[in-house]
């Protein structure tokens, strides 16, 4: 009641009653002298029915917080199914988060393609790298994960689900050679909680491929081609060569079936992703040509620089933060401590590939430290550890991203010089050559302290040069396979689509820019756009 009539009489205060005016302030004092009081006391009741704030958390988290039939009594059955549940979270958690890092790549190939093309073309090239994502989650979603992982077994790192039960497989010779998964067509009959954080953390994977080859066509590709080309990659053709390696196939069986060492080895993707964007992305740059007015009639080239170096840098950090998902997180196990030494080597590669190229340009090549290679040095770095990760040592590491990082710029200028092949943002030579390179340094530099038992072959996985020549066998002829079926299969599918539609676009839109003819709307508001020349509304050959 004192609180209420306090209301109000300061409601009735008047301007012109002085001695009012002077007691508001002793009187607002005194009731909030009350409130503090009030507020003390039923803090100090009410502390004795909870627990002591624990400040350092030395004491959260004990025997009642395990779910039991009797609360604080758990029996040993109930502490181990504590302890299990526990251990299978841990491994979900970090697959996920870690699936949620690689989805954030996309940002960053999103920013270098872009940086690396013109400014006419921007929205063109931002546009394919986002559908991307959707239109390849689509045809992983319909067909590409049952093709890849319907025969993969137990997901032993998440508890063990085994209804990926299903793969095609032919025996010849007294060997079972698995082709492809027939289960889980739409997610249909695998509906588990460790089926669908591997769903994740492969989509993205897959993405990563499908978004190569946008690279590598840039500022020619019709978009219509490449949003069919985008969903076939996720439903067919990254599908087919990652049931070989991850989903138990043939390539993984190498070891089992050959004695190859562990058969084909990859931990995060080197041949599986990298390999696979870059020969759909070789093919495709193939049958399209080059951009008008890369190669004059000399075969000289001309250098077509692209528009925004700050952007395409700032692409390259946002990769390499993501990759430590890539490579540290195909462990599918936060429980798994060799995560660490995935991402030191992660790490390590990245730097010295980007200072290698970025040496490597500035004594030899053109005698000035080149902005874009130095972003391209540190992704053929990171491409190149994608394999071997988890099976080197810190200076193997080290050597492999130098030798990466000089492997990109040279291949850079056979495929411009020799191949007269246009690639836009360097990604033949980021993925397809350093993808290569990363799997046989796998064969090459294991050093037999991780693996145990990996595909089925007892024993760690170990390189040539620590005695099993098996193993690099066995990385070459992944390398191998996939350079034939993948370029088998993307050229059947651009030759599919090209039935539909043009891949590439007449030259007059190539001239004046692909973003308003083919997207509707410049990409930078404002930005002037030069007068197209005037030529015959035509089709580049293709």
């Amino acid at each position: 009641m004192r609180i209420t009539t306090v209301q109000i009489n300061i409601a009735q205060i008047s301007v012109s009653t002085g001695r009012e005016l002077k007691m508001l302030p002793r009187t607002l004092w005194r009731v909030s002298l009350c409130l503090i009081v009030a507020l003390l006391a039923v803090s100090v009741i009410c502390s004795g029915e909870e627990r002591a704030p624990d400040a350092s958390g030395t004491n959260t988290g004990n025997v009642n917080d395990i779910s039991a039939l009797s609360p604080g009594q758990p029996t040993p059955l109930e502490v181990a199914d504590a302890v299990g549940h526990n251990k299978v979270a841990i491994n979900m958690m970090w697959t996920l988060l870690a699936g949620f890092l690689v989805m954030f790549m996309q940002a960053g190939f999103a920013m270098v393609e872009t940086g690396l093309c013109r400014a006419k073309n921007v929205a063109h090239t931002m546009a394919m790298n986002f559908l991307v994502y959707p239109l390849g989650m689509l045809g992983f979603f319909v067909t590409g994960f049952a093709i890849m992982f319907g025969g993969f077994g137990p997901i032993s790192t998440m508890g063990g689900f085994a209804g990926l039960n299903q793969e095609f497989t032919l025996h010849l010779m007294g060997h079972s050679f698995g082709l492809f998964g027939t289960k889980g067509f739409f997610l249909v009959g695998v509906y588990d909680v460790a089926v669908f954080a591997l769903f994740l953390f492969q989509m993205v994977f897959m993405d990563t491929a499908a978004t190569i080859p946008t690279g590598a066509l840039a500022e020619r590709w019709k978009f219509a081609s490449f949003c069919l080309f985008g969903f076939f990659v996720g439903a067919l053709i990254y599908p087919v060569f990652g049931n070989w390696v991850w989903g138990g196939g043939w390539l993984a069986q190498l070891g089992v079936n050959f004695g190859l060492g562990h058969g084909h080895v990859d931990f995060a993707g080197s041949s599986v992703v990298h390999m696979t964007g870059g020969v759909c992305g070789l093919v495709g740059a193939w049958l399209i040509g080059p951009r008008i007015g890369k190669f004059n009639k000399d075969g000289s080239v001309n250098a077509i620089p692209g528009h925004s170096i700050p952007m395409a840098l700032i692409g390259t950090f946002i990769l390499a933060f993501g990759w430590f998902g890539f490579n540290a997180g195909s462990s599918l196990a936060g429980t798994d401590y060799r995560i660490a030494v995935a991402a030191v080597n992660t790490m390590l590669a990245s730097a010295t590939g980007a200072l290698a190229a970025t040496a490597w340009m500035w004594a030899v090549r053109t005698k000035k430290p080149d902005p874009s290679m130095m972003a391209n040095g540190m992704l053929a770095g990171l491409v190149a550890i994608t394999a071997p990760c988890a099976f080197v040592n810190a200076q193997a590491a080290a050597l492999i991203g130098l030798v990466s990082g000089v492997l990109v710029v040279e291949s850079v200028y056979f495929w411009e010089r020799k191949m007269k092949l246009d690639d836009p943002v360097g990604a033949l030579s980021v993925h397809l050559v350093n993808g290569a390179w990363g799997c046989l340094a796998l064969g090459l530099f294991a050093d037999g302290t991780y693996g145990e038992g990996w595909n089925g072959v007892p024993g760690t996985v170990t390189g040539l040069f620590y005695g099993d020549a098996g193993q690099f066998a066995a990385e070459v002829i992944g390398v191998v396979t996939n350079i034939v079926v993948v370029g088998l299969l993307s050229l059947m599918v651009y030759k599919a689509i090209g039935l539909v539609t043009h891949l590439r676009v007449d030259a007059n839109v190539e001239l004046c820019g692909l973003d308003v003819p083919e997207m509707g709307t410049n990409g930078y508001v404002g930005e002037s756009i030069p007068e197209c020349p005037s030529m015959p509304n035509r089709e580049v050959s293709q």
